[in-house]
């Protein structure tokens, strides 16, 4: 199971650092206790194998022992955005058919409280052991999805196991490294950080929330911390680029540094590995259904400001295949995903070939992948997915909008930012579409442009000229 690494550090090292939350430091030992006793609470409760269990607590020590409680259970993880409007989640928890909700205090007002389990109330107990199978399920992942509602994303503990081994043999992790986390536990960048990095043994550090927003802050922390390796997005590394005062602020102990989610403009990826000459660099790619199917080796003598830079190799076992018509990346291979989870059950996305179709155009160039954008409209904004037509789902059902479109403008510190293109009636305002979206999206969702028209631009087969539409938002600069 996706935990046997773990528990075989606890055995190992059961004193040893595990997470450390600003002045809140948690052993494997106490790791391990906090989260049998969760898990022993859940099954109290009757939570059975393979059951889905939403996880309702913001990153942290308290996240990762519920998570790790759920795993002990036998059960299937949700975690779940609490930056997240309201609709969005009760959304999550009906889709994925939750059977619990692991919170901290009480219920939120409008969740059922029969499903609320506050882990304040756990007593200290020892599970009773469940025979997981590799193929189980280990969490569902939800992402952005284009029929209009979240999708979820069904992984077994065999395709986590999968990418975290390689990852932690890649990076050549120990117990003595001091590992940063800024990944919330419903981005796939987490997997890295809860089970190659407490499967070798290291110390996890819960970067504080406040300080993604104060890069010379941050800075700071990570040479006080002395952290030896990060997993994040490269809006964030490029932030820390110019705003984070690195040339004077010595980060002797960080070896790497491991970026994925998003385009990293090659100016910035360029200032940074001069900024830090002596941290190994590396662009992790894949979508959430493959978590990571390429990768690249930074090589700094062959960083062009004016070129993209590669995607690379094939990771962890994948196979590669670039379709002959289309130009579209498919995979195939051990970190594949089981399929999408819908109506309780996992539907499986592989392609008549047996392969996933990622939607990514690539090519290949003198044996290295690299990366072309995407065949959809699937934009990455700061490291997410957002797909357009769930936003304008959302829009085409307010009273008084006769017809939208979103698009994305490029931005060099987020990738790309959705825009809003609108036909409305004349009572109708941007200030009450605000509204409406600031309860059922996300914040990464948000349009960050509006543009009222009075009709959309059309090709001449009366398809939506999206290039017009860019055009349309440029002049509005």
């Amino acid at each position: 199971m996706l935990l046997t690494p773990f528990l075989h550090q606890c055995q190992q090292q059961p004193d040893s650092l595990a997470l450390q939350e600003q002045d809140r430091r948690v052993s494997y030992r106490q790791l391990l206790q906090r989260a049998q006793t969760i898990a022993a609470a859940l099954q109290a409760k009757g939570i059975q194998p393979g059951q889905p269990v939403a996880i309702h607590i913001d990153r942290g020590i308290d996240a990762a022992s519920a998570l790790f409680g759920v795993l002990l259970a036998g059960a299937c993880y949700v975690p779940l955005d609490l930056k997240n409007p309201i609709a969005r989640l009760s959304f999550i928890i009906a889709d994925a058919q939750v059977c619990v909700v692991i919170g901290s205090g009480s219920a939120p007002h409008w969740l059922d409280s029969d499903l609320w389990l506050d882990i304040a109330s756990c007593n200290e107990a020892t599970p009773a052991t469940v025979e997981i199978p590799a193929e189980s399920l280990a969490a569902i992942l939800y992402t952005s999805g284009s029929t209009g509602q979240p999708r979820g994303v069904a992984i077994s503990h065999r395709t986590i196991a999968a990418f975290t081994t390689w990852a932690s043999d890649l990076l050549d992790l120990t117990p003595a490294d001091r590992i940063a986390s800024s990944a919330p536990l419903f981005f796939d960048l987490s997997t890295f950080d809860l089970y190659s990095v407490l499967g070798a043994g290291a110390s996890l550090h819960f970067i504080p929330a406040g300080l993604t927003m104060a890069p010379a802050r941050l800075s700071a922390w990570l040479s006080e911390q002395a952290i030896s390796g990060w997993y994040t997005v490269p809006s964030l590394l490029a932030f820390l680029t110019y705003k984070g005062n690195l040339a004077q602020t010595p980060l002797a102990s960080l070896r790497f540094l491991i970026f994925a989610g998003e385009v990293f403009p090659t100016p910035a990826l360029i200032d940074l590995a001069a900024s830090l000459p002596q941290t190994a660099l590396y662009n992790f790619f894949g979508p959430t259904e493959t978590n990571v199917c390429c990768y690249w080796p930074v090589e700094r003598d062959r960083l062009i400001a004016e070129q993209t830079i590669p995607i690379g190799q094939p990771a962890a076992g994948c196979e590669l295949q670039i379709d002959a018509e289309s130009g579209e990346l498919w995979v195939h291979g051990p970190t594949l995903a089981s399929g999408y989870w819908r109506d309780g059950r996992v539907q499986s996305f592989m392609n008549a070939d047996g392969w996933y179709a990622t939607g990514d155009r690539a090519s290949i160039e003198q044996n290295e992948y690299r990366f072309h954008g995407r065949l959809g409209r699937m934009l990455k904004s700061s490291g997410y997915r957002v797909e357009p037509a769930e936003i304008e789902a959302i829009v085409n059902a307010i009273p008084g909008v006769k017809a939208c479109a979103v698009i994305g403008i490029d931005d060099p510190t987020a990738g790309q930012r959705p825009a809003l293109a609108m036909v409305l009636e004349p009572e109708m305002t941007i200030g009450e579409i605000r509204k409406v979206l600031s309860r059922q999206l996300p914040a990464y969702m948000q349009p960050s442009r509006y543009l009222v028209l009075d009709e959309l631009p059309r090709l001449a087969n009366e398809k939506l000229d999206f290039q017009q539409l860019k055009n349309l938002f440029e002049t509005q600069l």
